[in-house]
C-alpha cells in the first residue's frame, strides 16, 4: 500500500508507548493498533489532530506516501 503510517517511528522517537498515546488521545488501544499496523481504512480528522497534538508533529510526519509498492522495494 503506498500510504504508510509512521506511528511506530514517532512513538519510538518520543519514547512513548502505544498505551500512553491511547490514554492521552482518548482512543482505544485496539483502534490505535489498527492504525499503527496500517490496517485502518480511514482516520477521522479529530483523531489525526489529537495524535499530532500529543506527538507534537504534523500530519505529514505521521502519514507518508510511497508510490513504489513494497514488493518492488525489496527486489531492487
Amino acid at each position: 500500500m503506498p500510504v504508510r503510517i509512521r506511528l511506530d517511528d514517532l512513538l519510538w522517537e518520543r519514547r512513548m508507548t502505544l498505551t500512553e498515546l491511547a490514554e492521552r488521545v482518548g482512543i482505544t488501544l485496539a483502534n490505535l493498533s489498527i492504525l499503527k499496523t496500517g490496517k485502518a481504512k480511514a482516520i477521522r480528522f479529530s483523531t489525526l489532530e489529537a495524535i499530532c497534538r500529543e506527538l507534537e508533529c504534523q500530519p505529514g510526519d505521521l502519514i507518508a506516501f510511497d508510490p513504489m509498492p513494497e514488493q518492488e522495494r525489496t527486489t531492487c
